[in-house]
């Protein structure tokens, strides 16, 4: 069984930790403010990565560590503390360590509803997003076996973002289509469970993964789904934006070929549960 660190411990390294650790593995979790009770066997340290004299007792040996962390703030300060200061604290006090770093799909910056896969040209038009690109290189350079998984928008418990917005007759782009693309909260902890455990198992994996589920859909479809099975008014025709920012469709073919399944395949998959837990 392998010595896990998880750094940033929230709705998802939280849960990881508890299915790693019901797996057999020796699990750690980093974060600032952890948890009074843990449930056993998991172990927290409290600490904040951008300080290395806090990281000054953390242990050397941990064979694997994922990196799920979130910036203090939208500003580039918060996201240098974190993709900079703060990888490289971690890198500096774990030399030997194999990391998986959730990244995300804002660091595409196609616009026209191009589908996009690992291998499609990733250059963000913003600086949030290039910091996280720069995590990404600084960790694959690092070393072969490190890999970046690409998260798409998450939504689940706790993240209801689309069913407030749905709710407020949203005005929303219908034509040409701006396409949304979407990860269950679930199916986070499931995809980085899996690539370590193929990762242990001596599968030799590719660098990056992109992690979206199997339905990359048109905004004005979503919206218009989610408003009728919330009861409420449809969303209002947007005139054609001009500069849309960033409008694509994942690919996770890369992950589906590996042999991940997903346990919400679509956002009608996960919203109907949702739907049905606001009703409940």
């Amino acid at each position: 069984m392998a010595k896990i660190l998880i750094v940033g411990c929230g709705a998802i390294g939280s849960e990881l930790a508890k299915v790693l650790s019901t797996q057999g593995h020796f699990v750690t979790g980093l974060k600032r403010n952890p948890p009074l009770s843990a449930p056993d066997p998991i172990r927290y340290v409290a600490a904040d990565i951008g300080s290395l004299t806090d990281l000054a007792d953390l242990d050397s040996d941990f064979t694997e560590a994922f990196f799920i962390v979130s910036p203090d703030g939208s500003t580039e300060q918060s996201y240098r503390a974190v993709y900079e200061t703060g990888l490289n604290n971690l890198i500096t006090r774990l030399p030997d360590t194999h990391w998986i770093i959730v990244s995300s799909t804002s660091v595409y910056g196609q616009t026209q509803g191009e589908w996009v896969n690992e291998n499609s040209i990733a250059e963000p038009g913003n600086i949030a997003s290039c910091l996280i690109r720069q995590a990404e290189q600084r960790l694959m350079a690092l070393s072969p076996a490190n890999i970046v998984v690409r998260f798409s928008g998450i939504y689940g418990p706790g993240r209801e973002y689309l069913l407030r917005q749905a709710m407020q007759s949203p005005v929303i782009q219908q034509t040409p289509p701006y396409f949304t693309n979407r990860i269950h909260q679930q199916d986070c902890v499931g995809v980085l469970a899996f690539l370590l455990e193929q990762r242990l198992a001596g599968k030799t994996l590719a660098q990056c993964y992109l992690a979206s589920d199997d339905d990359p859909a048109p905004m004005w479809e979503v919206m218009t789904w989610l408003a009728d099975h919330l009861h409420c008014s449809p969303p209002v025709i947007k005139a054609v934006d001009t500069n849309p920012g960033m409008n694509k469709r994942c690919s996770n073919a890369r992950l589906k070929a590996l042999g991940y399944q997903f346990q919400y395949p679509g956002y009608k998959d996960g919203y109907l549960e949702l739907i049905g837990t606001l009703n409940s």
